[in-house]
């Protein structure tokens, strides 16, 4: 079986793929400092929930932007699992190309989402993540990279306002009561801004994107808060909250494990 994991700047998710089904998904906060241990403790108790052992567990693959949770991570691939995990990075075989002036920057699950999206819907297609940033990746109809876009999230969104402006409150996130735009107190005209605004922003985005591109593209929506959008815009012609695992999964796929490290290596890495 694969374990996939999926570090982001705000969640880290962990799944494990039975070769025909995700057995088990499970999220845990991004926090820098978490240990090898502490990852292991929670992780095997939920794998032991799910009927499954460290022995079950016989490749693994990483995809983060957050470099400083990578060693912990790999850590715990190696030392609970016993197996060296594959780091997804623009240097792998991907099976496409990344038409950017410098490949090595874009952030690798941009990249995921885009080669499983290509590979599950084809394209050419716009991947809209709403994640702590919101991301707008364009793939071509070989599923080539082609770049895109990147909005701050709507949680930074929020947060700033309650930050800046000092009477604003700090609010929830959500369609506002009846679809309403127009706020009669303070709240829900806070809750409109925010809702209506991202779908504005999303709209007018992936419009200039049609635009530029020259051609008819699909939309895929994935992230946590792609379903609360959805009731909102028709612009969506799919949702997959498990795109970026299944890139992980496509990827693990299409190149070599890779060989454990021993001791002695992994006491030099940082």
């Amino acid at each position: 079986m694969l374990l996939v994991i999926d570090a982001g700047n705000t969640n880290v998710v962990f799944a494990v793929d039975d070769g025909e089904k995700w057995r088990g998904t499970w999220r845990i906060s991004m926090q820098t400092a978490r240990t090898t241990d502490e990852y292991a403790v929670w992780l095997l108790t939920l794998l032991h929930n799910e009927g499954l052992s460290p022995r079950d567990i016989t490749g693994a693959a990483i995809g983060t932007v957050v470099p400083a949770a990578l060693y912990h991570l790999r850590q715990l691939c190696r030392q609970y699992f016993e197996v060296e995990p594959l780091i997804a990075s623009p240097r792998l075989d991907w099976g496409f190309s990344i038409a950017l002036d410098n490949p090595q920057e874009v952030g690798v699950d941009r990249l995921l989402n885009g080669l499983a999206a290509h590979r599950l819907y084809g394209g050419p297609l716009v991947v809209i993540d709403f994640g702590t940033a919101t991301t707008f990746d364009v793939v071509g109809g070989d599923g080539t990279y082609c770049g895109g876009v990147i909005a701050p999230g709507i949680n930074l969104s929020v947060e700033a306002l309650h930050t800046a402006a000092a009477r604003l409150p700090r609010i929830g996130i959500g369609r506002p009561e009846g679809g309403l735009v127009i706020g009669r107190n303070t709240n829900m005209a806070m809750r409109s801004g925010v809702f209506w605004g991202y779908i504005g922003l999303v709209e007018g985005i992936v419009e200039r994107i049609r635009k530029e591109f020259g051609a008819s593209m699909k939309v895929l929506a994935t992230g946590g808060l792609a379903p609360l959008f959805s009731e909102g815009t028709r612009i969506f012609d799919h949702i997959d909250p498990e795109l970026t695992i299944n890139g992980l999964r496509f990827l693990a796929e299409r190149n070599p494990e890779p060989p454990l490290h021993n001791a002695s290596d992994i006491t030099q890495e940082g």
